[in-house]
């Protein structure tokens, strides 16, 4: 299992996903709303690590409102190599000036970090699902667009490690 630092997105966003999810569940795609027993909660991840130490990662961040107030559009859904779903919103310079200013500071303050969430490789997403049956991934992607596209708003931040029962809220 991995840690992640997560942008949440405000009600009427993350209600539409939820709605999303049950769709997928209803065509038999197993939705993240069936993980961590129901506890998953919609997000955009800007870092992932094997492990975050709290502290580490809140002194590195110290002074920065990770839940920037930033304005998200979900405009496309894709599919990562391994059967994974998800919704992607337009990389947007203020998008990816945020997420390399909080990869910075992580970098600075000692924080190891996967090398797929680095700037210039980072793609923004929320995932939907990690294990689509190839059978039903066309299903899958035409449930995404028939709710896209999706404006939120990030309305809160946290660190966690769902392994360690870890979610630390940060500023």
């Amino acid at each position: 299992m991995v840690a992640a630092l997560e942008l949440y997105l405000d009600t009427v966003a993350t209600r539409r996903i939820r709605v999303l999810w049950d769709a997928l569940e209803a065509e038999g795609v197993q939705s993240m709303r069936s993980l961590l027993e129901q506890r998953h909660r919609p997000h955009v991840s800007l870092a992932v690590a094997p492990r975050f130490d709290p502290e580490q990662v809140t002194a590195a961040l110290a002074g920065t409102t990770v839940a920037a107030p930033l304005r998200l559009s979900f405009q496309h859904a894709g599919q990562f190599v391994g059967r994974v779903l998800w919704l992607g919103p337009v990389p947007t310079s203020e998008l990816l000036a945020h997420h390399r200013r909080v990869h910075d500071l992580l970098v600075a303050g000692g924080v190891t970090l996967v090398e797929h969430y680095r700037p210039g490789r980072w793609v923004p997403h929320c995932t939907l699902s990690m294990r689509v049956p190839n059978a039903l991934m066309a299903t899958a992607v035409r449930r995404c667009l028939e709710m896209l596209p999706l404006e939120a708003t990030v309305v809160a931040a946290a660190l966690t490690d769902h392994a360690r029962n870890i979610s630390h809220p940060l500023p």
